[in-house]
């Protein structure tokens, strides 16, 4: 039975990557609680600042900032929810031997990604943006190679993780984590478009194996989603509330369909 949910508490669940059945080890899909206004959080902020990203995925934030990453999540879960359906389906076609049906997903697999990958990306580059503008700085955590399964994230996410050994300063760590987010998510889309490339110039049974390679890039691409959330979170855990309004046009510019936030700001204050 879930606990109640209270002012300042979160319920989280696991978010299953429905081609494989197996369960991302990132539990970034949030039930907020809620929040308060900003006018009242200055003085609780100074003194529940956290100390690590456990801390701020289930710390409390003032209702405008809270909506915000409500909306924001939303996008990335939505999309990422799509991609799974249709990659799912494709599986399902290649298990049951319809490889022809199983070949004309491909080019919607590929712009499904993509619009994935593009999401994750913006709201990394929102994060950058500001980041470096403002000083903003959030905890985070290095990236775990076991956490993916393609090559190319292992690589990159050991790098990173090498890095945050022995570079000490909070601000390297925190744009290297991006940085390498965002050349894992471009990497990914390269070798999508590469397989669904190859995947139209081959007979229809070569779809099986494409597929496969697909449903693991589409299990990396995830885990950049669930780590993209969770620096989000902190992120927001770390923002004044000042830098809001700069950082909200910054986010909603890169992410339009976030705009109706933009459009009615009396929705940060209900």
């Amino acid at each position: 039975m879930s606990p109640n949910k209270s002012k300042g508490e979160y319920n989280g669940r696991t978010m299953h990557w429905q081609g494989t059945g197996s369960s991302v080890p990132l539990w970034y899909t949030l039930e907020l609680g809620g929040g308060g206004y900003l006018g009242e959080t200055r003085a609780k902020r100074a003194i529940q600042r956290t100390r690590t990203v456990l801390e701020d995925w289930v710390a409390w934030i003032p209702n405008e900032m809270d909506q915000l990453f409500d909306a924001t999540r939303n996008e990335l879960e939505s999309s990422n929810s799509i991609l799974n359906i249709t990659l799912d389906e494709a599986l399902s076609l290649c298990k049951d031997g319809r490889f022809d049906s199983a070949k004309d997903r491909a080019e919607i697999f590929a712009g499904l990604f993509d619009r994935l990958a593009l999401l994750v990306c913006d709201v990394l580059h929102s994060i950058k943006h500001h980041g470096t503008h403002f000083g903003t700085l959030p905890n985070v955590t290095p990236l775990a190679s076991s956490n993916f399964r393609g090559s190319s994230g292992q690589k990159v996410a050991m790098m990173n993780n090498v890095l945050a050994r022995v570079v000490f300063r909070e601000r390297t760590r925190f744009f290297h984590k991006l940085d390498s987010l965002d050349e894992i998510v471009r990497e990914l889309q390269k070798e999508a478009h590469g397989i669904v490339s190859e995947m139209s110039e081959n007979d229809s049974h070569f779809s099986d194996r494409a597929w496969q390679k697909l449903e693991v890039l589409g299990y990396d691409l995830n885990t950049c989603t669930g780590e993209t959330t969770v620096i989000l979170k902190s992120f927001f855990c770390a923002l004044p509330p000042e830098e809001l309004e700069s950082f909200r046009q910054k986010l909603v510019k890169l992410v339009p369909s976030l705009s109706g936030l933009d459009s009615d700001k009396k929705t940060f204050m209900n």
